[in-house]
């Protein structure tokens, strides 16, 4: 039976080849998904290893302490470094200074993602025999900054640029544009620029001036002397450690630096995964069609096996040895393939700027493990069932073929089990919308429906197919045959076209769920803005507040505010409040209140003492229990105690909630005054003069966002369409896999029929005709499948919507039409497309030979 198996596997190379790619793309996106992000981490961890060569013990402030204070813990002073330097064991000791800094290459855009391009101070420490060399960053020309007009930049950067010693760059750490002098260029092994970000280097004073205060660090860093170790040095740092600081080895921060890219590689590779399992789902379709057709074209022939002696096991075994063969050919050629497909990615990001540290493709014995397996099992799992209903088959009904039709009553009981599973699934989902935590009942819902809707597939087929009469007719006797065609065999037509459903049920869902969040941001962030501009960091990092300033002293700026986020505590919780110019917010922001108004907020604290007035969102009003004329207690960043009193009650959202109150009351009690946003209204409103009059005013900063309204809409729907965009392709997979499983169906129908399809040619139907038979039939299946997916996918769009806008008050339901009508026009694409070999096939057939065949 073995050796049966395999004569049947070489001996129908031609109709399982769609099978193999099938199992291949599947195996191919689950192996490239584990190299990718494998080599992503190797390349990563292995250079945050290297950057912690220099570095036996941090002190850094402590993220976690809670000391009862407000905000972030202090920087690390002077005073310590100085202590620290003076420890027993220690080689060098050096003060660390970082923050954003944002470059402009020569064009003006900025350098880097945004988020990577990072300063940091030049540092000449004690230890390097008193050169006045900083040995964390070796001057490959030039040398380092010494004063407020100079800078250093990493070698990458400079190779990127174009940039050279004696070059004045312009760039910005929080506003204010700075054109500093190149004074050398240095080389690094510094992750993030190894990751394509910047690094920019100033003296230790003016990296204090912008990032922090004279005489603060953020970091200070230990080298132990020959003889002590990372434990002996640490032991020592604690005893000089102040209140919210930690002392950490340089063995311990390589290690979190590992695991917290680690962790990030996670997310990434579920989601990849995620999408792997929907295509390899999707192709558990295409692997029982085929062998459901195979077995069903080798009736007599098993049925002979069964005759001359062989059991039902046997023949069960016989098939499930094909499954083997082929799932292992699969598998490995998708390994092959992954491994391209992650070498591949990795090329991708340096193509789009976003490259990674230098290391080799990582092919781990676990990819190569889980690739064959999944390759195997899957292939497998879909080729039991056929394998299983050919063994049942009695011999004697296999030779009269009195077996080919499902009987009534088969076909009844699948219905009856499809509706009951789909009804069910279609009450979770709508009970999901209504639940506590709808999420799991939800998605459970959504894939028993799925299941539900797969099992019914052959009884919608008839009544959907028949709609399509009317536009068949229009194709003379080519549309009948394909009608009926498509019709013949319900359980061959649903399998092929739940493979192309379950696609475009996840993309149009993910459409109409991105369409109403897209929406509802844009509601939110628009309705309640009535400035005509925001300012902010493209990278939404703190704002100097000589960016308002500047721009509030313009002849055309009538009112501005800064909106500045305040660290206070109130009843021992740690709560962030929101200061605004009080005079001017009103003019800039429409909030809906419930009791009370912005009257009030411009008086600040009252000058024998007291209350300030400041305005709250419900839902933080409800949940503390205050009302108007109520006192809150706060404790300030800096440990001053002060009071406010609740002058208005607003209607708050995401985008805007919380506490509100002038910027007086809290400026002088925070270390540093920051802001995140600036709102501008302009004499005459918005126009594309008046933001390039902005812009100039702000030195045409690449670092800093000026936006009007319509820049926020398309900032938020380029956002959610980038995001679409992401998915779609990762869903294409699947789509892929159900386009072959649409022509397997179809080579398979036309060899089944080819007796039939003689007989046609030979009563006059010529070849053209036929080419148009097997092309509509494949454009009707298509149609079918995509209708169902597209009815499906905005049922529980529109679940997942109800869920969403328990949380989110501006959503609500958008279809959008134009992306489906895209989506039913790719469906009807991928029929056509599908259909030009099987149809090529057909009608090449010779008449004569194929009325002679069996």
């Amino acid at each position: 039976m073995l050796r049966t198996a395999l004569r049947n596997v070489f001996a129908h190379k031609a109709r399982l080849l769609m099978t193999v790619l099938a199992v291949m793309l599947g195996v191919a996106f689950v192996s490239g998904t584990l190299v990718f992000t494998s080599t992503i981490s190797d390349a990563y961890t292995k250079s945050s290893e290297q950057g912690f060569d220099h570095v036996d013990v941090r002190l850094q402030p402590d993220e976690d302490a809670d000391e009862g204070r407000p905000g972030d813990p202090p920087p690390l002073t002077q005073d310590l470094l100085d202590r620290a330097a003076a420890l027993p064991g220690v080689k060098s000791a050096t003060g660390n200074v970082a923050g954003f800094a944002a470059l402009a290459d020569k064009d003006g855009d900025l350098v880097g993602d945004g988020w990577s391009t990072s300063g940091a101070n030049y540092y000449p420490g004690t230890g390097d025999g008193g050169r006045g060399e900083d040995p964390r960053y070796p001057m490959q020309d030039g040398r380092g900054p010494e004063n407020a007009n100079e800078i250093a930049i990493d070698a990458k950067t400079a190779e990127r640029t174009g940039y050279e010693v004696g070059d004045t760059p312009r760039m910005s750490v929080d506003g204010p544009v700075l054109e500093p002098t190149i004074t050398g260029v240095f080389t690094t092994d510094d992750g993030n620029v190894a990751a394509g970000g910047s690094l920019v280097l100033f003296d230790t004073k003016t990296a204090q001036d912008l990032f922090t205060k004279p005489g603060e660090y953020t970091e200070i860093d230990l080298a132990a002397a020959p003889g002590t170790s990372e434990k002996q040095l640490r032991a020592e740092a604690q005893k000089i450690l102040p209140a919210e600081s930690e002392a950490l080895t340089g063995t311990k921060l390589a290690d979190d630096q590992a695991r917290e890219i680690e962790q990030g590689m996670d997310g990434l590779r579920t989601a990849m995964l995620a999408f792997a399992g929907i295509a390899l789902f999707v192709g558990i379709f295409l692997i029982a069609n085929t062998f459901t057709m195979l077995v069903a074209q080798r009736t007599k022939e098993l049925a002979l096996l069964r005759a001359v002696g062989a059991s039902r096991r046997q023949v069960t075994r016989s098939v499930l040895f094909e499954a083997v063969a082929v799932g292992t050919v699969a598998a490995l050629a998708g390994l092959a393939a992954g491994a391209g497909i992650g070498a591949g990615l990795r090329s991708l990001m340096g193509a789009t700027g976003q490259t990674v540290p230098d290391g080799p493709l990582i092919v781990s014995p676990s990819t190569v493990i889980v690739s064959l397996v999944v390759g195997i099992v899957v292939t497998v799992l879909a080729a039991w069932l056929p394998a299983r209903r050919a063994a049942k088959i009695p011999p004697v009904a296999a030779m009269s073929s009195v077996h080919a039709q499902a009987s009534t009553r088969s076909l009844v009981v699948r219905n009856v089990i499809g509706a009951v599973i789909a009804g069910g699934g279609a009450l979770m989902v709508v009970a999901g919308t209504t639940a506590d935590d709808g999420k799991a009942l939800m998605g459970g819902g959504a894939a028993v429906l799925l299941i539900g809707i797969f099992v019914l597939t052959p009884l919608l087929s008839r009544p959907l197919i028949a709609l399509s009469a009317p536009l068949l007719r229009m194709f003379g006797v080519s549309g009948k045959l394909a009608r009926q065609n498509a019709v013949r065999n319900p359980r061959r037509t649903a399998a092929t076209a739940s493979a192309l459903m379950i696609g475009l049920t996840l993309i149009t869902g993910l459409t109409v769920i991105g369409s109403g969040i897209s929406n509802a941001i844009d509601k939110m962030a628009t309705d309640a803005m009535k400035a005509d501009y925001s300012v902010s960091m493209s990278n939404f990092t703190p704002l100097s507040p000589e960016v308002e300033k500047k721009l509030s002293e313009l002849d055309e700026v009538t009112a501005s505010s800064p909106l500045r986020t305040v660290p206070v505590a109130i009843g021992g919780d740690e709560e962030d409040l929101t200061a605004v110019k009080g005079e001017a917010v009103g003019q800039l922001l429409e909030l809906d209140f419930a009791e009370g108004s912005f009257d009030g907020l411009a008086e600040g604290v009252p000058a024998g003492g007291g209350a300030a007035k400041a305005i709250v969102d419900d839902d933080t009003a409800e949940d503390e229990g205050w009302k108007m004329g109520d006192t809150i207690e706060v404790t300030y960043q800096d440990g001053a105690k002060g009071a406010l009193t609740v002058s208005g009650i607003y209607h708050g959202n995401e985008m805007i909630k919380g506490i509100m109150l002038d910027t007086s009351v809290v400026n002088s009690h925070v270390d540093k005054i920051t802001d995140f946003e600036v709102w501008l209204k302009t004499e005459g409103g918005e126009s594309g003069a008046m933001k390039d009059k902005l812009e100039a005013a702000l030195g045409d900063n690449p670092a800093i966002a000026v936006m009007n309204e319509e820049d926020v809409s398309e900032a938020i729907a380029g956002l959610i369409s980038m995001m679409l965009n992401i998915l779609y392709a990762m869903l294409g997979m699947a789509v892929l896999v159900a386009v072959l499983g649409v022509i397997n169906t179809l080579a398979m129908s036309v060899f089944e029929r080819s007796q039939e399809i003689g007989m046609l040619r030979a009563i006059g139907l010529d070849r053209r005709a036929v080419k148009r038979m097997v092309r509509l039939e494949s454009l009707v299946i298509s149609l079918f499948g995509g209708v169902l997916g597209i009815g499906l996918g905005v049922f529980l769009g529109w679940a997942a919507g109800e869920l969403i806008s328990s949380s989110l008050d501006t959503y609500s339901l958008v279809l959008p039409w134009e992306r489906m009508g895209y989506f039913l026009a790719g469906a009807a694409l991928v029929g056509m497309l599908a259909a030009l070999w099987p149809a090529r096939r057909a009608s090449r057939l010779n008449m004569l030979a194929a009325i002679k065949s069996e």
